[in-house]
């Protein structure tokens, strides 16, 4: 089975605004991928309605991605917690405004930030998270929505690192409404065995994120990606494989995900060069 592939608009800008989608939309489909990464930095930043009909007319499926910027936590010591509630209920409000059914990120702390903790605290990590994100779980599933929690590498976050991790924390809240979202750049840092990880992952993940292993085109990288695509044939997953990568233009972005260098000749380039390897490998499977 095919799956649709798709791109973040971060690849070329950051904040997504309504401007900056109407100019890149329209590239993206001529480009011939079949979905689209939204980003939603803060409220407001982009008119859902007004980008539905768009993607609509290009035949691009939407998926809404958070960002944990600076303050936003579902930990209490990391951040408002209420704030960062209201802001997910923004995303999710996104994504039925523009015809997403998936809300992906690491809905758990702000990226970047890390600390120290016991076995003790951690087990009061998990719980404050599962009390913070359980009534946003069940008005997602109640919204025919599902949010995807995306584990972070070490340097990002120490709350979630690993698929074991995730599964242990947020297990008791999978379901309809929340599943995990898996990112090859995380799991080619963290795992062992990324194809194992994935396997792990069967009837839990939501939506799965690709790039190159040092963030820049998939193909011509150390990463296994025939192995990667029948470890997801075997967990049962066959959603849109979302394209993320950054341009180092954007001083937040490339800060966030530590992008110093160009990734490819262009972004253009990272993007195009994915997309046909992709495509191609999913053809002779």
């Amino acid at each position: 089975m095919q799956r649709t592939i798709g791109v973040n608009t971060w690849v070329w800008t950051s904040p997504l605004t309504d401007e900056s989608l109407a100019e890149l939309a329209p590239k993206i489909a001529r480009m011939g991928f079949g979905a689209i990464e939204l980003p939603l930095e803060n409220a407001g930043d982009w008119d859902a309605a007004r980008a539905g009909d768009l993607l609509g007319s290009l035949g691009l499926v939407p998926v809404v991605i958070g960002a944990m910027g600076p303050g936003r936590s579902l930990v209490d010591r990391a951040g408002n917690v209420p704030a960062t509630q209201a802001y997910l209920r923004t995303c999710l409000a996104a994504a039925r405004g523009v015809g997403a059914s998936v809300v992906a990120g690491p809905f758990y702390a702000p990226t970047g930030v890390t600390w120290r903790m016991t076995a003790g605290e951690r087990a009061e990590v998990v719980a404050q998270l599962r009390r913070n994100l359980g009534p946003l779980v069940d008005e997602a599933a109640a919204a025919g929505l599902a949010l995807a929690v995306e584990p972070l590498n070490r340097y990002e976050t120490s709350v979630i690192n690993t698929v074991e991790q995730g599964l242990e924390a947020l297990g008791p809240l999978f379901g309809p409404g929340l599943g995990l979202a898996l990112d090859t750049y995380h799991l080619n840092i963290e795992e062992k065995r990324p194809d194992a990880a994935i396997r792990a992952a069967a009837g839990n993940i939501a939506h799965v994120q690709v790039c190159g292993s040092d963030r820049g085109p998939v193909g011509d990288d150390h990463t296994d990606w025939p192995e990667t695509l029948a470890a997801l044939d075997d967990a049962g997953y066959y959603g849109i494989l979302g394209l993320e990568s950054f341009t180092g233009e954007n001083a937040t972005i490339a800060v966030a995900a530590s992008v110093w260098r160009p990734l490819a000749s262009s972004q253009d380039d990272l993007a195009e060069r994915s997309l046909r390897y992709l495509t191609a490998l999913q053809g002779s499977r």
